[in-house]
């Protein structure tokens, strides 16, 4: 079973020398952003 999820998303990617950061947030109806995933190695 498959389910279409229409979201709107947005994602910062920041590669560093030593790191590499991403986050990805929701903009609601409200046009706030919530942040959904967040991640570095």
């Amino acid at each position: 079973m498959t389910k279409k999820m229409d979201k709107n998303l947005i994602v910062g990617l920041d590669i560093g020398t030593s790191k590499v950061v991403a986050i990805v947030g929701e903009i609601s109806s409200e046009d706030d952003i919530e942040i959904i995933g967040l991640g570095s190695s």
